[in-house]
């Protein structure tokens, strides 16, 4: 399906139309005046028809606001697009539909949807957005502001069954951990979605992430089970190294020689007082 093209239009000088309209208005008001004295319907019939046509000149005049744009259409063509702020004048039977050229916030609705490995997740986003075309803004899309934002909603909705929310391997992309790689991923679907409807997506950030209420608590169990066992990870590597450590200290040194099984029972020992979670009851041996 072809797309429209915006065209710029450069306007006449509103200063000028509104010249001209006053002229033919006062003309035409001296003009019935002098009917009105002569009598003579074809001087006032003039008269009127000079009104009328100041009238019809002011129906073309158009103010144009700063970072607006004004798409004309006359007699179902379009005309052009006046992107240039100010007072203007246009052809009067022209249709003028204004669009915001600003760059626009759209804060979506925090939806429900699940991640790649299936655990729902709540996610929100905000996208900055601005019309880059006009004619396509104003003909190729119904409502340009609903569509913006079903098609935020499509966006993120595809974004999240790509990723899961945690990733347990490091080389898998996660919504939780990778927030910069999955918001780039998503300006740039959101990109190729709007652009028909001839919009510029300038940012787009997740703002709001978490487990679904009917998981959130049995997930939090699990990451408080991940972190206790990647810090009890820790320590037992820790501790072996320095019974590691503590062996060879012992050897170099000349300390004490130890049989296989009392270097077997030291490190048994020595690997409970640095792992354990309660400190170390000390037996004496009095030799009884």
């Amino acid at each position: 399906m072809p797309r429209s093209t915006e065209q710029p239009l450069t306007p006449t000088s509103g200063w000028m139309g509104l010249t001209v309209s006053l002229a033919l208005g006062a003309a035409g008001l001296a003009t019935m005046y002098a009917s009105a004295t002569s009598h003579s319907v074809v001087v006032g019939g003039a008269g009127v028809a000079l009104v009328v046509a100041a009238l019809f000149v002011a129906k073309g005049l158009m103010l144009v606001q700063p970072n607006y744009a004004a798409v004309l259409v006359l007699f179902g063509k379009y005309m052009g697009t006046v992107r240039r702020d100010g007072f203007h004048w246009v052809h009067p039977l022209s249709v003028s539909h204004t669009l915001s050229l600003r760059a626009r916030n759209m804060a979506s609705d925090t939806i429900k949807v699940n991640d790649l490995v299936g655990n729902p997740v709540e996610i929100g986003v905000v996208t900055v957005w601005e019309v880059r075309d006009t004619a396509q803004a104003a003909f190729d899309v119904d409502q340009l502001v609903s569509y913006v934002d079903v098609q935020i909603e499509a966006a993120v909705r595809e974004s999240a069954k790509e990723h899961p929310y945690d990733a347990v391997d490091e080389n898998v992309v996660s919504l939780r951990s990778d927030t910069s790689v999955v918001a780039r991923k998503l300006l740039s679907s959101l990109q190729e979605r709007l652009d028909r409807a001839g919009v510029n997506v300038l940012e787009a950030r997740i703002t709001h992430l978490a487990y679904a209420p009917e998981i959130a608590g049995a997930m939090l169990q699990r990451q408080q089970a991940s972190a206790i066992v990647a810090a009890r990870k820790e320590i037992v590597e820790g501790a072996v190294g320095m019974v590691e450590q503590a062996l060879r200290d012992l050897s170099e040194r000349q300390v004490v020689e130890l049989a296989p099984a009392e270097r077997s029972r030291l490190v048994s020992n020595l690997l409970v007082v640095l792992c354990g979670q309660s400190n170390a009851q000390p037996v004496v041996n009095t030799g009884q």
